[in-house]
């Protein structure tokens, strides 16, 4: 069974805010629903959520442009991380999402942590390059260094 729901914010591979999408009735009770990411798509909530497109499309211009201007901030940063690892470049630990999201917090850059797109944590010395989605069109990449430490 499926129900139609209306997209509160971005989700990957979803939809974007603002559209009117058919989901299983399970994800959009246990998933959607409890986090707020939508709501259920009824002839009153269609009706409300069209009153506000105008006010909810200028703030996403301005969200876009906000966001263009940090990717292009972000794209100038390099993070470096300095961990006990073995001779062979083996760290003790790992660089993951939650440890960039800290160093560009210290850096004066503010990013969630999904937006770190990693598939797994570094768990080894060398230079990486980490894309930042901030926005569903909106990417930047940063340059992350992982050092060994004495």
């Amino acid at each position: 069974m499926n129900m139609k729901v209306i997209l509160k914010d971005d989700i990957l591979h979803l939809g974007r805010e603002g559209e009117v999408k058919q989901v299983s009735i399970g994800y959009a009770r246990n998933y959607l629903f409890p986090r707020g990411l939508a709501i259920e798509a009824t002839e009153s909530a269609l009706k409300g959520w069209e009153k506000g497109r105008a006010k909810r499309e200028k703030i996403f211009a301005s969200k876009l442009e906000e966001s263009k201007s940090l990717a292009q901030k972000l794209s100038e940063v390099s993070l470096s991380f300095s961990h006990p690892a073995s001779p062979e470049g083996r760290l003790f630990g790992s660089v993951g999402k939650t440890e960039i999201v800290k160093s560009l917090k210290t850096c004066g850059y503010s990013v969630k942590k999904e937006s770190v797109m990693i598939d797994s944590p570094f768990k080894a010395v060398g230079s990486y390059e980490v894309p930042l989605r901030l926005l569903s069109d909106v990417t930047a990449k940063i340059k992350v260094t992982v050092t060994a430490r004495e």
